[in-house]
């Protein structure tokens, strides 16, 4: 038992982290109004023990959506937040958005754009990047 539980949680690592969901749309770069009543929401789903590179992934989303829309998350039009899949409401937005393990996804409506395999492959070398492939996920649901 002790070896099966590490066993899915790399399992639940490796799923999530090359979960794609679909493209993301391309929009032209522009911090562009959020449309009437058109809320874009950014979650990171991760478990309690966590990596320097699931840190980062949340660290650094957080702090792109934070940047890059500041009048949008202040007017609540756009947020963040970072789930626990091992807590309660986690678990249940979890369920909710059909998330198994680490996912970093942007949702807007019944739109959902999945960046986790970029989460993971620039959270900690290449930061801006994972930022302007965040702006350009966001950019696009406020279409």
């Amino acid at each position: 038992m002790k070896k099966f539980i590490p066993f899915m949680l790399l399992l639940a690592l490796f799923t999530g982290s090359y979960a794609c969901n679909g493209p993301a749309s391309s929009s032209p770069a522009g911090n562009a109004a959020v449309t009437a009543g058109k809320k874009v929401e950014v979650y990171y789903f991760h478990f309690t023990r966590r990596c320097m590179t699931c840190q980062n992934v949340e660290n650094v989303s957080k702090k792109a959506v934070e940047t890059l829309y500041p009048e949008q998350v202040k007017k609540g039009d756009i947020v963040f937040k970072s789930v626990n899949l091992e807590e309660k409401e986690g678990e249940i937005l979890g369920i909710k958005y059909k998330i198994e393990g680490q996912t970093l996804i942007v949702i807007s409506g019944t739109n959902r754009i999945d960046l986790t395999d970029k989460g993971f492959l620039y959270a900690n070398n290449n930061p801006e990047k994972l930022t302007a492939e965040i702006k350009k996920a966001v950019d696009g649901m406020m279409k």
